[in-house]
């Protein structure tokens, strides 16, 4: 049984003509003799109707004390009305749908409402769907724990319905469908020659998304990396291939890597405050690194581009947070630093690792646009820039026209037509 899943987001999903957009992407996929499973997240943003946000809004003055059960089972609510809909739509075009509720299509999850994990795929139902030629629709965001209560799987959990599905029923693909035509060298907002990247690797999208790109969840990439599953980000616009996501050779994908760029993209997270704790000769940096960190813990405070050294204590929070972060420090006797509306730039690249000269080339470039670095880190992927948010466009600009990601370097002759790989390489879930 040949299987493709198709997730739609909420603005894929918002207006009667977009879904007809949609249900023209399920017709193409049904012509190339796969089953689909299609899955939902609410229609529309804030504002609309049947989103998340405006649904979360009707509780306004109730929503301190409505307990998180019940909470739950009104954001559930945004992705039952989406499946609904386009079942009945799917339907009315001449295709055969069923709907299913998250939990039974056999999603079964932690019992943690608001932030449920899923533990497992029981895909019977589905699978039953599929047999008698039926589009099964799932509800995104959703499952049930083991008491059978309704849970939600918090922001981007239709994104990880989707590749949690593909792996259970060992999809060919799984496309994300969204209102961007794919993953970029860089926020176009920012840089006007920012470019469609025609596949990227797990590992690259993964530092795009945890830096504020939003293209495909952090915990959707993980499942898809550890599971193999191949996923396309496209657009429900257009008939374009969109950026296809998948292991290099021998990690599940079947796609070369080829290592002529350095760097694939830049990305960015804005509104942040760097801390900065100094040490003094007469203290103890063990003591108090530890009280330090102790108590952020303690308070649920989530701290990020930590440096520690016998001088002090460095990291970063989002400016919400900076002043309840003083607060706590300064209530342990402790008068930190703050830099507020800094920002990260991220430089990202599976072919950086082991090559040296790429900080050399990062600090040419904000060197030359005279931007100064307030702190950095690396990792295997990707090196961390930490300036102020007022030069953002720059520093992104730099680094982008410094690694040459305005040229189309991930080109169709390099890659070939990845319309048509998932049909021929990833047969059955497997790569050949």
């Amino acid at each position: 049984m040949r299987i493709a899943i198709l997730k739609f987001g909420g603005t894929s999903l918002g207006t009667r003509q977009m879904r007809r957009q949609a249900i023209a992407r399920v017709q193409e996929t049904l012509g190339t003799e796969c089953q689909v499973i299609v899955v939902v997240s609410a229609m529309g943003r804030l504002g609309e109707p049947y989103a998340t946000d405006t649904l979360l809004s009707l509780l306004a003055e109730n929503e301190p004390v409505l307990p998180a059960r019940e909470k739950d089972l009104l954001m559930a609510c945004g992705e039952i009305i989406s499946g609904v809909i386009i079942t009945a739509e799917l339907q009315q075009a001449g295709i055969d749908a069923v709907f299913l509720l998250g939990g039974q299509a056999g999603i079964l999850t932690s019992a943690q409402f608001g932030e449920a994990r899923i533990l497992r795929v029981e895909p019977e139902r589905i699978y039953e769907g599929l047999r008698q030629g039926k589009v099964v629709v799932v509800a995104g965001f959703q499952g049930v724990d083991k008491s059978g209560e309704m849970t939600t799987l918090g922001r981007g959990g239709s994104d990880t319905t989707a590749v949690a599905l593909g792996a259970a029923v060992k999809a060919e693909i799984v496309d994300i469908f969204t209102d961007v035509e794919g993953v970029m060298t860089a926020d176009p907002r920012l840089v006007a020659d920012a470019r469609i990247l025609h596949w990227v690797s797990y590992q690259e999208v993964c530092q795009f998304a945890h830096e504020g790109a939003k293209i495909i969840h952090p915990r959707a990439v993980e499942i898809a990396m550890q599971s193999h599953v191949t996923v396309r980000v496209r657009s429900t616009r257009s008939a374009g291939t969109g950026t296809l996501i998948c292991g290099p050779p021998g990690e599940g994908g079947s796609l070369d890597f080829h290592p002529d760029h350095l760097i694939t993209g830049i990305a960015h997270t804005n509104h942040i405050s760097q801390i900065k704790i100094a040490i003094g000769q007469d203290q103890d940096p063990l003591v108090v690194e530890l009280a330090v960190f102790q108590a952020l813990s303690q308070a649920g405070i989530s701290i990020d581009f930590i440096n520690v050294s016998p001088a002090g204590i460095i990291f970063t929070v989002p400016d919400g947070l900076a002043a309840k972060v003083v607060a706590i420090l300064q209530a342990m006797e402790i008068k930190p630093r703050v830099v507020s509306t800094c920002a990260k730039v991220a430089v990202v690249g599976i072919n950086m690792t082991g090559v040296p000269g790429v900080m050399a080339q990062i600090v040419q470039a904000l060197n030359h646009e005279k931007i100064p670095i307030l702190q950095s880190a690396d990792s295997y992927t990707t090196i961390w820039c930490l300036i102020d948010e007022c030069y953002l466009p720059q520093a992104v600009n730099a680094l982008h026209r410094q690694f040459c990601l305005g040229d189309d370097y991930r080109s169709h002759e390099q890659r070939g037509e990845h319309d048509g790989l998932w049909k021929s390489n990833y047969r059955n879930g497997d790569p050949v």
